[in-house]
């Protein structure tokens, strides 16, 4: 979760795409001109761990953009490709 945040701010749409799963992913992830991710603030974690296929990250991430601060709450689940953990989609809420 932390590493897509950091994508999203860094504007690495590469990561961000390569690291949504195939199943889910949109054909191409572009940036938002004019937002900035300012804050992450990760809330609960459901499993994710090492012997696991599955996981679950809620989070709050603050961005802001020239009409002021938004925040995103989400939960998120990802799913293990290959060794490597995948964005497979989330609740936003």
């Amino acid at each position: 979760m932390r590493s897509r945040y950091a994508a999203y701010a860094l504007d690495r749409s590469d990561y961000l795409f390569t690291s949504w799963h195939p199943r889910t992913r949109p054909d191409y992830v572009s940036p938002v001109p004019g937002l900035a991710w300012v804050g992450l603030e990760v809330l609960d974690v459901v499993d994710g761990g090492p012997g696991d296929e599955t996981g679950i990250v809620e989070f709050r991430a603050t961005s802001r953009t020239a009409a002021g601060e938004q925040v995103l709450h989400e939960r998120s689940r990802f799913e293990r490709r290959r060794g490597r953990w995948s964005y497979v989609d989330g609740d936003v809420g």
